[in-house]
């Protein structure tokens, strides 16, 4: 394949998009010569898999003929695939592929001032060629191989919430501390636990990355108001969808909710014709998420679903990934968080935090039976990427109080340009 073609192909991806990856590709393929390199010093010593899970996958690819020729075809479809000698930023076997996830989840990621070498996501980045590929688009729907890459995010996770993890947090160049990056992500908007101490007193990388942010930051709209209805996050607006089916095919570009997909099958009934309210949240973007109004809570549940899935019908996405942001709203690991109004007139409220790609670690803090306040915190996404959906029942929302997005987003630019919104600010009025 051509490299304008593979280009091309690179800018169309969600984590491109989305900013997780480097914005140039020769900073994906120094990434990946790294990871290869330390594959290569591995290997020449000998060294046996460490990570439980990711031996745990080894085990299963050994025991599952079918998943083992699937992931080999994924490596072998993968681009680029140079004629030898072996390039330096090629995975070519399932051993080494193995090895750089062994790798991968002893490391916290880097922070890098260049854009164009800052990545964010080392897991997603290790898969990008991968994922390009027939064989990879349906490998990563595959119910047991998700499951098993899940296992691996989750020790992964258990790393960053270590005190192992520390080592990035410094004011070093690729430190997370350094000036470029607390201009990048807005430091002095978060609470800072003690500037004087190691690593300013974070404990963890993922203590970092969901840290609290200021009050007085993002004050509460209309406290005291029930019909004014807040943001649940920071972000930008990915869709308003109105009408929501009970069931509807959310596999085509016309980005549709399935409510009993979404839902995991719960309340259904209530949230027939009613509105979905989707916003998307970068890496810089406050992690925790607030009850959008006050209520109290009526069930909760995580759902365990898909991670490195992307629309199979959105092809080369000239939306920016919007489509898969839609579609992994109905599959993807996810959160319910299910709040009765204490205004009859609002009824049943739904805020569906949903991880995209890397760890999709969703921590709910309330528990069913709990008085919200507008604005009291519900929980936080650990390290990766994050949407969120609010769920409204049918004529129940006046009037939205942002600009909206196109029904169908025409170009990249409504991806990354959507209406900004903050959390606890106002999004929304309920009728009278």
């Amino acid at each position: 394949m051509h490299e304008s073609v593979i280009d091309a192909r690179y800018r169309k991806l969600f984590g491109y998009q989305a900013g997780y990856l480097p914005r140039d590709r020769r900073g994906t393929d120094a990434f990946l010569a790294d990871v290869k390199a330390k594959v290569t010093e591995r290997k020449a010593k000998k060294m046996e898999l460490r990570s439980p899970a990711v031996r745990a996958l080894a085990r299963l690819l050994d025991q599952n003929r079918v998943l083992r020729a699937l992931v080999n075809d994924m490596i072998d479809e993968a681009v680029p695939k140079p004629a030898p000698p072996p390039a330096p930023e090629t995975i070519y076997d399932i051993d080494e592929l193995l090895h750089a996830l062994d790798q991968i989840v002893e490391t916290a990621p880097l922070f890098n001032a260049n854009p164009n070498y800052l990545n964010n996501f080392p897991v997603s980045t290790l898969f990008t060629y991968m994922m390009m590929t027939p064989a990879g688009e349906f490998l990563f729907r595959d119910p047991i191989f998700n499951d098993a890459i899940r296992v691996i995010l989750k020790e992964w996770c258990v790393y960053l919430d270590s005190a192992k993890s520390t080592y990035v947090l410094n004011t070093g160049e690729y430190g997370w501390l350094s000036e470029p990056a607390y201009k990048m992500n807005e430091l002095q908007e978060f609470i800072i636990p003690d500037p004087k101490a190691p690593h300013w007193g974070w404990t963890s990388f993922n203590a970092y990355f969901h840290r609290q942010i200021k009050p007085s930051e993002r004050p509460i709209s209309s406290p005291d108001d029930p019909k004014v209805i807040v943001s649940a996050n920071d972000g930008t607006v990915v869709r308003i969808a109105y009408d929501v089916k009970r069931y509807d095919n959310f596999r085509i570009k016309a980005q549709n909710y399935s409510l009993v997909n979404m839902l995991n099958g719960n309340f259904v009934d209530e949230f027939i014709g009613g509105v979905v309210f989707q916003s998307f949240l970068s890496g810089a973007d406050y992690h925790r998420w607030h009850a959008p109004i006050a209520g109290t809570v009526k069930f909760t549940q995580i759902v365990e679903g898909l991670m490195f899935s992307d629309d199979p019908s959105a092809g080369c996405d000239t939306t920016a990934a919007t489509y898969s942001q839609v579609y992994g709203a109905n599959v993807n690991t996810r959160g319910l968080v299910f709040i009765e109004s204490d205004d009859p007139a609002i009824g049943l409220v739904c805020v569906i935090p949903i991880g995209i790609t890397e760890i999709s670690s969703v921590t709910i803090n309330v528990k069913p039976g709990q008085k919200l306040k507008k604005g009291d915190e519900l929980g936080y996404f650990s390290y990766g990427g994050s949407s969120m959906a609010l769920v409204f029942q049918k004529d129940v929302i006046d009037a939205f109080t942002i600009p909206s997005t196109p029904p169908i987003p025409t170009s990249p630019a409504d991806f990354d340009n959507g209406p900004a919104i903050l959390v606890n600010a106002q999004i929304a009025k309920a009728k009278m």
